[in-house]
């Protein structure tokens, strides 16, 4: 085992195989521990060559454990618990044409097939005249024609098959198949399992189907009845399902038009449709949004609503896609595979790791192998099986690199339901709009009246620490230094004007002489030039031992003008000294 390079660092290399022969997809690819050992195995549906050797494998560690043959290939694979026996050994079921075959302990146990399609009654009346003799070949082909055209019920394979042929053939096949009843089968497109009643990870699951036909079925996992029938405008390709169907479950689906529908419960129709700009080639859950993956290599996150989060651009065409789920660290991400050999890991739109691939991957599976949780398994288009384990030391910094809004501007904000309260004030704000409109505005102007006169009369009486006159702009500020009785007071005044000095102006103090005694009550400043700030300090003495304070007002004058150029309000603390005495 040996440190992966490419990566960061984060994943050791636990085996390569270049010619293991494995030729599948993310669909066909899954974990469970299938003898109650607490060893979990990789269990397979390998394509074979596309018409021959599709095989059932299942890997323990890096050797093959046992291999099965299959009759068709595999449209997907899924482990999932089918009853509450002991030990707790889950099944394997196997969707392949109109099939799924489910495995009990490696071994064949039942065999679900499809309910069939209503047949064309015109494709019936037209075959049964040709089983009477009343019809030729070349006058069935131009019957089935005119029907395939105008019905709104597809033809069977075996027309579809029939005017396919040769002129020079079709004799043959009639003569062949002509007594033999006609049926309309659909075929497994996608596949994935639903808890029965309880979340729990052994819990009994339900297989949930997507046909060609545009169904998706819910089958039972006992008696392989169909529980659900839920239709879909087009055909699903890819599923994603969570939730308990006896309780809530959501069935979000990818589908041949383009389009992601999702189902609910109480539905048989889609309750919401995404519509995206090019077709999805990836379906992955990421907690409550879906991470899809399209054609025109992008990355694109949706609520379960179908609101849009966020759009991500890849460097490479999408190969395939899984969730990276890790329960023990609360860490939930998604592997993409890049057309460009290598494997990307996202959460939401930030790229966290890189791996290099020595082939372009065809699927990927994350999840618990042998003993180890964090386990990367990865087939490459040439055959090859790839084994990555996460390092327990790994630490992935999902901060935003990209451009653009943060992070937390795509949290939805928790926000509460409404009260009754609320309800109540909104009727009753209805109900009397127009005259709680009135008495707002009423108390507004008010507002507006009463500011103005107090700006007005500070104005004209110099209330403020900042002087009105425009020969003599002042500003001053106050500092109480002292715990008392004795107070440091200090009075900074500053000429505020460009270029024009200030003179002739003196320091007047209004206090309450029962409580406060001051040196100097009056005082005289000297010139103020522009700019300068000019301290002027006092003493003030607290004469009384009661533990009260008061106001000093504070003015500076002018010689020759009775009204202040300023008012100073100063709040003197308690005087401390004399309440420790």
């Amino acid at each position: 085992m040996s440190e992966s390079s490419g990566d960061g660092g984060k994943w050791l290399d636990a085996h390569y195989d270049p010619v293991a022969g494995l030729y599948t997809f993310s669909s066909c690819v899954d974990l469970a521990d299938l003898s109650g050992d607490g060893e979990s195995r990789l269990v397979v549906g390998d394509l074979g060559s596309g018409s021959s050797g599709m095989k059932l494998k299942v890997y323990r560690g890096t050797a093959l454990m046992s291999e099965s043959t299959l009759l068709d290939l595999p449209a997907g694979l899924v482990a999932f618990f089918m009853d509450l026996h002991e030990p707790r050994i889950p099944a394997v079921a196997v969707a392949s044409g109109p099939c799924v075959y489910v495995y009990k302990n490696l071994r064949p146990y039942f065999k679900f097939t499809l309910p069939g399609l209503e047949v064309n009654s015109l494709e019936q009346d037209v075959w049964q005249q040709v089983r009477e003799g009343q019809i030729d070949p070349l006058t069935l082909k131009e019957m089935l024609e005119g029907i395939r055209k105008k019905a709104d019920i597809p033809l069977s394979v075996r027309s579809l098959r029939f005017l396919s042929l040769e002129t020079s053939d079709m004799d043959e096949f009639v003569q062949l198949h002509k007594q033999q009843p006609i049926r309309r089968q659909t075929v497994i497109t996608c596949i994935g399992t639903l808890k029965k009643s309880t979340a729990d990870e052994d819990g009994v699951s339900c297989l949930v189907i997507g046909t060609e036909s545009s169904d998706v079925y819910v089958l039972d996992p006992e008696a392989f009845i169909i529980l659900s029938k839920m239709s879909l405008p087009a055909a699903p390709t890819m599923m994603d399902v969570t939730g308990q169907f006896d309780v809530e479950f959501r069935v979000t689906v990818a589908c041949r038009n383009g389009n992601i529908y999702i189902l609910r419960r109480e539905s048989d129709k889609p309750k919401y449709c995404i519509e995206l700009l090019s077709h999805p080639v990836g379906l992955v859950r990421v907690g409550k949004n879906v991470v899809v993956g399209c054609t025109d290599e992008s990355l694109q996150g949706f609520t379960q609503k179908g609101k849009k989060l966020w759009r991500t651009i890849l460097p490479a065409p999408i190969t395939t896609m899984a969730a990276m789920d890790l329960p023990t660290r609360g860490f939930q991400a998604v592997l993409v595979g890049l057309a460009n050999c290598e494997v990307q890991l996202y959460r939401d739109k930030n790229l966290l790791s890189t791996i290099k691939t020595p082939d372009v991957v065809t699927s990927i599976c994350f999840g618990r192998y042998g003993r180890e949780d964090g386990t990367l398994i990865m087939t490459t288009k040439g055959g090859g099986l790839i084994v990555k384990i996460l390092k327990r030391t790994a630490a992935f910094d999902d901060r935003d690199s990209a451009p653009g809004p943060p992070l937390a501007q795509s949290v939805r904000l928790n926000v509460p339901k409404k009260t009754k309260l609320y309800v109540d004030q909104t009727l009753r704000e209805r109900e009397n709009g127009l005259a709680m409109h009135r008495a707002f505005q009423m108390d507004l102007s008010r507002l507006r009246l009463a500011a103005a006169k107090a700006y007005v009369k500070a104005l004209e009486s110099s209330l403020t620490p900042m002087s009105s006159s425009l020969t003599e702009p002042l500003k001053m500020n106050a500092v109480v230094q002292g715990l008392g009785p004795s107070f440091k007071l200090t009075l900074n005044v500053q000429n505020t004007a460009a270029c024009r000095p200030v003179m002739n102006l003196a320091i007047s103090f209004l206090y309450d002489e029962s409580l406060y005694r001051m040196r100097n009550p009056y005082m005289r400043i000297p010139l103020l030039v522009p700019g300068l700030i000019y301290p002027v300090e006092t003493f003030v003495e607290c004469t009384s031992d009661k533990g009260i304070s008061d106001i000093i007002k504070v003015f500076i004058l002018h010689e020759g003008k009775s009204s202040p150029l300023l008012t100073a309000h100063i709040n003197m603390p308690v005087s401390e000294g004399l309440t420790l005495n």
